[in-house]
């Protein structure tokens, strides 16, 4: 590993460390949202530009370094900044932390991958390539999977970076805004668990399977014209 390698991966883990070792997780609850988001309310009455900046950056940074807090950020942005305004917010934080998870899983990683399995992946990859924004969406607008796994095992294919970038961003339109519309009603909400109803998870897979429909119809034609 080279010396620019080596100094992003003592970055991440140092940033990571820190996190864990000041206990900063503690603050990403929903007992303390609530307990602080006058406080908050009224520093971003007061410092209205820098109260954005300031949340963008933590979102971003969280997500890129695949740092728990998430729902609690986009439930404060709710709470802060208003239902549409925070899920623009969160929205555009999240795809940079998420593209920068990506890129870095990508420099430091996928010659290793691609040298070791290339051949295995060569198929996914052709895939990818082809209708890799479909199956991107898909696996943004279902909640069965892990965020930061994406990022990551995105990162270890040949998607393009304008593929993950726009998929990323529009795919996770609908689940920001669920929970940054509850965060604008804070006062109501008693656990994560009560925002995320299997109603609300149904419909996300329902509009997953819409987007990734053309990429299987696709597949299918290819299939069968290849039989023939």
């Amino acid at each position: 590993m080279n010396i620019k390698k080596t100094v992003i991966v003592f970055a991440g883990v140092a940033a990571a460390a820190l996190f864990f070792y000041f206990d900063l997780h503690r603050l990403l609850t929903l007992a303390s949202l609530k307990a602080n988001r006058e406080m908050l309310l009224g520093y971003y009455a007061a410092h209205g530009s820098a109260t954005v900046a300031g949340f963008m950056a933590v979102y971003i940074i969280q997500t890129a370094l695949s740092l728990p807090g998430a729902a609690i950020l986009s439930l404060a942005a709710g709470a802060i900044f208003g239902p549409i305004m925070g899920t623009v917010y969160v929205n555009i934080a999240a795809t940079i932390g998420a593209t920068l998870a990506f890129l870095a899983t990508r420099y430091l990683l996928r010659d290793a991958v691609l040298n070791n399995f290339g051949a295995r992946l060569e198929k996914m990859n052709r895939e990818l390539e082809a209708r890799g924004f479909n199956y991107l969406l898909f696996l943004r607008l279902v909640p069965l999977f892990p965020f930061f796994l994406i990022n990551l095992a995105a990162g270890l294919t040949r998607l393009p970076l304008r593929t993950f970038f726009i998929g990323t961003m529009l795919g996770i339109i609908p689940g920001s805004f669920v929970f940054v519309n509850a965060g604008a009603s804070l006062a109501t909400i008693d656990s994560l668990a009560g925002i995320a109803t299997p109603r609300v998870l149904g419909s996300f897979a329902l509009l997953g399977l819409f987007a990734l429909a053309p990429a299987l119809y696709k597949t299918f034609r290819n299939h069968k014209g290849v039989e023939h």
